[in-house]
């Protein structure tokens, strides 16, 4: 039977790929660009028996999400940049509790209150952990609509399997486009979670914290959590490639910014320019082996992101110095077009 295919907004579509996945939480607070998110959520959860909550504000949505995932809830919330900032506290009692939600950001520029256009200025937000502590988040950054929907729908499962927040980092023009969505089937049946707070009587009462004032506790508790943050890289790095067989210059993008570029190497090729383009799904974990293997076959390689320049530390990382690495960027809401990229691929 095929899928069924409908046209969604980017944030329509991560809404019905959260409620698709078993979402049963929903609490956020309204900032643009991703006002569509909590509206839909407000229209849908209702019709599937799931709570649906605007809060007064960023701060009391982390803690109510806090609240439902420690209860066993498959739990979520929404903002863009500003508003993940006043979530960063709630999202660091999270991991260090080890619970499992969704946070989904539609990047707008910054800093401070910025504008509301697109912008990828919350890369180290997303992948450096944000709060305090030692922590991670898994990333995620989608690059249509389909893929925030699916990315949405895996989010779920990677949260529950790790115990663990993950973010998926958007920005505002994906989360305003409309495109097609195959839309995947309902998960009916969850996994249940023997370690959440859900009643004592008959088990073994469950403790949750993240406060251990014993002298050593804590740092076995952060070893612990080290330990998971090295399976999670070890077995969940996503990226995707094109045009990567035969490269003189391979340019690194991610999110909106790698489907503007996607278009710039096509355009680039139709003019004899070997050129390919790496993109990472997974921000955190990066797919730093993955981005050295693929570089082998390049004499150059170009970041082009909508910052200052945030993911090209990981590129560097990545490639060792063993390789010039040059670099585009359009920060504070400047979102640059196939024709600029392909200038600069010409360029260098």
């Amino acid at each position: 039977m095929a899928k069924k295919r409908v046209i969604l907004s980017g944030c329509e579509a991560a809404a019905e790929g959260a409620i698709r996945a078993g979402c049963s939480f929903y609490a956020g607070y309204p900032i643009t660009p991703q006002n569509r998110f909590p509206e839909y959520m407000s229209e849908r959860m209702p019709e599937v028996g799931g709570v649906f909550i605007q809060a007064e504000s960023e701060v009391s949505a982390i803690n109510m999400v806090f609240g439902a995932a420690v209860a066993g809830a498959r739990a979520m919330t929404s903002s863009s940049s500003p508003g993940i900032s006043l979530k960063q506290e709630g999202i660091s009692y999270m991991a260090g509790c080890e619970l499992p939600a969704v946070i989904i950001n539609m990047n707008r520029g910054g800093p401070g209150l910025g504008d509301v256009t697109p912008s990828q200025s919350d890369y180290f937000q997303a992948t450096r952990g944000g709060g305090h502590g030692d922590y991670r988040t898994i990333t995620l950054a989608p690059w249509s609509v389909q893929e925030i929907y699916d990315l949405t729908y895996l989010a779920f499962t990677l949260a529950d399997r790790y115990r663990n927040p993950v973010l998926i980092l958007a920005d505002g023009m994906i989360a305003q486009i409309m495109e097609p969505v195959k839309l995947l089937p309902v998960k009916k049946q969850m996994t249940k979670k023997r370690w959440a707070l859900t009643g004592c009587k008959g088990r073994r009462p469950n403790f949750i914290k993240s406060l251990f004032l014993t002298p050593g506790v804590l740092e076995t508790h952060n070893w612990k959590l080290e330990r998971k943050y090295q399976k999670i890289a070890e077995k969940e790095q996503m990226y995707d490639t094109y045009m990567c067989e035969n490269m003189d210059l391979l340019v690194v993008s991610f999110g909106t910014c790698a489907r503007i570029c996607f278009e710039a190497i096509t355009m680039a090729r139709s003019q004899g320019i070997k050129a390919g383009l790496f993109r990472p799904i997974t921000l955190w974990p990066y797919p730093y082996e993955f981005l050295s293997r693929v570089a082998e076959k390049a004499k150059k390689v170009l970041v082009v992101e909508m910052n200052c320049g945030q993911m090209i530390e990981d590129v560097k990382l990545a490639l060792r110095g063993d390789i010039h690495i040059f670099f585009y960027g359009r920060p504070g809401g400047g979102v640059p077009t196939s024709e600029e990229i392909l200038k600069e691929i010409k360029r260098i």
